[in-house]
């Protein structure tokens, strides 16, 4: 039974980038709000602190010595300054060296350590304070000795101010926030206009169109583009080894296929046994013929697939040359002589191809060169067959597919297949004469 299998849908990129963008924000915004509410209590207490200390000395300005005592003239600047924080209530105390309240509210609290300036929290009845004391000291004939004034306010104000820090930092900070964020999508959506761009180019092709894409997209997105590219590549070559399999078995066996049958039914038609057996004979002849080029065929496409689909390993060339030399005496194909090096002669390669194109190469010289025949490996990735021929007179075209080398009985299939499989490894055929003779080479970069 078919078993349909369902996959959720997955967030597109859009989504993705907005859900990130908002998490920043978010988890920026708390930090600059907690920063922004620091800032502003230390920004409003340093403020009241200032005029706290502001109103104490001028407090401590105002002391006089009158008859041997201390006096103070409260002078109205100090309320002008405390009343800038208008919600907040007041208190002071002036203490004589006796330790005495000299004038205000005794209830105001003293600081743990007097002497310099110091500014502590205390106590307002029920609500928060902050206050100042500091110390103004007298050295005359009548008094002496130091008084201490001591000047507080309730925090409210400075609450209030902090608020308002904080509120105008976060006001600030989403705006910019959305600015940021519409600045952002803006810049996303012209980001991935390449990505629509590539689907409609593909949408727009014609089915059998698989040549590359050709568009200017970003750096990020020609990773995307070439893979595809690449993909599209192997695609195409796998058709174009189907469309020339096909094309080929119609246009190359239609022929040998009607001569088999006309022979056939000539052999049917004789009665004279030495010419029926003449004609078996040539029917006897083509059959391996055709089955020939029938492996050729199939063996083309298959190295064709095997290109884009086998993974290379490590291959000792001087097993290939073995077992294709081995592969000739088997098959009685000729004789043919076998030299190695000592050491192995590796290559990063397919083994199963390397031999279908040593075998092609063997096969050749064997039927159409002359003997001494060898088939060798060299130090540098070498795979060659030599034979003591001349060789074709012209080489320029040999390797292109049914171009054989001008003798008769040749498909022209092998020294194709033997191309191939050199240039799917970033290799080359060579074909030349030689001292005393011709070579066909398979020159393959080796693994150092």
């Amino acid at each position: 039974m078919a078993e349909t299998m369902w996959r959720l849908p997955t967030m597109s990129i859009k989504t993705r980038v907005a859900l990130a963008m908002a998490a920043v924000l978010l988890a920026g915004g708390a930090f600059v709000l907690a920063a922004a509410l620091g800032y502003g209590r230390q920004a409003a207490r340093e403020t009241y602190d200032r005029l706290l200390l502001g109103a104490a000395n001028s407090i401590a300005a105002s002391i006089t010595v009158r008859d041997g005592a201390a006096v103070v003239d409260m002078p109205v600047s100090v309320f002008e300054l405390l009343a800038l924080a208008p919600d907040d209530r007041i208190r002071y105390r002036v203490i004589g060296p006796d330790g005495a309240t000299v004038t205000g509210s005794a209830a105001a609290p003293l600081p743990e350590k007097p002497g310099a300036p110091v500014l502590y929290d205390g106590a307002f009845g029920d609500e928060p304070a902050r206050y100042v004391s500091l110390t103004r000291r007298f050295a005359e004939r009548s008094f002496s000795g130091p008084v201490q004034v001591i000047v507080g306010q309730t925090v409210r104000a400075r609450r209030e101010l902090a608020r308002d820090i904080a509120r105008n930092a976060v006001t600030v900070l989403g705006m910019a926030g959305a600015a940021i964020a519409v600045l952002a999508w803006l810049a996303l959506r012209s980001a991935l206009v390449p990505l629509p761009r590539i689907g409609a180019a593909l949408r727009a092709r014609d089915p059998t169109d698989l040549t590359p894409l050709d568009l200017k997209v970003p750096g990020e997105v020609a990773q995307l583009l070439s893979p595809l590219n690449d993909f599209m590549a192997r695609l195409d070559r796998q058709v174009t080894s189907n469309r020339n399999l096909i094309g080929d078995a119609a246009h190359q066996l239609r022929t040998p296929v009607a001569a088999l049958r006309a022979q056939a039914q000539l052999a049917a038609d004789e009665d004279d046994p030495a010419r029926r057996a003449a004609i078996m004979a040539k029917i006897h002849a083509r059959a391996v013929s055709l089955s020939r080029l029938l492996d050729q065929m199939l063996a083309q496409a298959m190295i064709i697939h095997r290109t884009d689909t086998e993974p290379r390993a490590l291959v000792d060339l001087r097993d290939i040359a073995l077992d294709v030399f081995e592969d000739a005496e088997a098959t009685g194909g000729g004789a043919a002589d076998l030299i190695l090096p000592d050491d192995p002669v590796m290559v990063r390669g397919d083994s199963l191809a390397l031999g279908e194109a040593g075998r092609n190469l063997l096969h050749n010289a064997l039927r159409h060169g002359r003997p001494p025949v060898r088939i060798g490996v060299r130090d540098d990735g070498v795979l060659y067959v030599r034979d003591a021929g001349e060789g074709p007179a012209r080489t320029d075209n040999l390797g292109a597919r049914f171009v054989s080398a001008g003798v008769t009985g040749g498909s022209g299939l092998g020294l194709a297949i033997s191309r191939a499989v050199a240039e799917s490894h970033g290799g080359v055929l060579q074909l030349g004469p030689v001292d005393g003779g011709f070579e066909a080479a398979l020159i393959l970069p080796g693994v150092v």
